[in-house]
């Protein structure tokens, strides 16, 4: 019994450590290398760029998400990461007599079909427009992402 229970421990780190390779490749906040980073569009104008949000593909408890449910998220995300910020962005001061409304690093919310869909290797990025930005958060995961 106890050689069955050893087999199926090393199955399962296999498999940890193949879906930890898996995740690295995909595009992600925390993935970000300065190597992707210059592989990136930069932003002209007023424009910004966001890596929009991507959920994970399990649960907290372990139960994997479908893959059609996953892409439905993908495509239908409101929120993303402020990767770069183009030179004229917020310098209207008559429209953001406030300051600007975010910055690189931040976590932006924008209307769920804003701005230009780039796709990249292991993702998608959008350039949105300043005045797209609807508002800021702390942590993506704070807000339901609807499945």
């Amino acid at each position: 019994m106890t050689d069955v229970k050893l087999a199926l421990q090393e199955k399962y780190k296999e498999e940890a450590k193949k879906e930890a390779e898996e995740d690295k490749k995909k595009v992600r906040a925390e993935n970000l290398s300065e190597e992707l980073l210059a592989k990136l569009p930069n932003p002209s104008g007023w424009r910004i760029l966001v890596l929009p949000f991507e959920p994970r593909d399990k649960t907290k408890g372990g139960i994997i998400i479908a893959q059609e449910s996953l892409d439905k998220l993908r495509i239908a995300t409101n929120c993303g990461y402020v990767i770069k910020v183009g030179p004229l962005a917020y310098k209207d001061e008559e429209k953001f007599y406030t300051g600007p409304w975010c910055k690189k690093g931040d976590w932006v919310i924008f209307a769920r079909y804003a701005g230009s869909r780039l796709p990249i290797e292991g993702g998608e990025v959008r350039l949105l427009n300043d005045d797209e930005v609807l508002g800021t958060i702390s942590n993506p995961e704070d807000i339901l992402h609807h499945i």
